[in-house]
């Protein structure tokens, strides 16, 4: 769960609810922030929380990121051995009363969602990346959601009541 943020809290005509804008991207495969196409880091300078599916490939990725906002993240088949140390392979994440699970993937991209499935029990979401393909898919009632490659694509999922994915372009 996460502790001492607040959630934006979106107006309906009747009643306010509260809702995680939640930014998400992976396979950035880059050396700083500044590498990363700025309507991306415009983007995630805005949101709840950041989440990163991995493949940073430097730490000065990751550090940007986090003067940015919160992050959330995990390592990549690319990352550097300093990355590696720091980042989990996997992480559950509670936002919102929603399970989030977070992992980069393996292998070729068939297949993929049911590898990264088997990693999480009892989630709602699993975000990954690796396969550098968009994904924004529900499965047996589990949101898939890949950003794509950071240089291509990004993602922001809206965490309420419901979740919502939206894939968006980077360009």
């Amino acid at each position: 769960m996460l502790y001492g943020r607040r959630p934006r809290v979106l107006q309906s005509l009747s009643v306010g609810k509260c809702v995680w804008k939640i930014g998400v991207l992976s396979d950035t495969h880059a050396y700083s922030i500044e590498d990363i196409p700025r309507k991306v880091v415009d983007s995630l300078s805005k949101v709840d929380l950041i989440i990163h599916a991995g493949d940073f490939t430097a730490m000065g990725v990751l550090d940007g990121l986090k003067k940015l906002g919160e992050v959330k993240a995990v390592q990549g088949n690319m990352d550097s051995m300093v990355i590696r140390s720091k980042l989990p392979i996997k992480e559950t994440i509670e936002v919102g009363g929603k399970r989030i699970g977070v992992t980069h993937g393996s292998g070729a991209p068939w297949g993929i969602e049911q590898r990264v499935r088997r990693m999480f029990d009892q989630v709602d979401v699993i975000v990954y990346g690796h396969s550098h393909e968009a994904q924004n898919k529900v499965i047996d009632g589990i949101l898939f959601f890949n950003p794509g490659r950071a240089s291509d694509s990004f993602g922001i999922l809206m965490i309420g009541e419901d979740v919502e994915g939206e894939i968006i372009s980077s360009r």
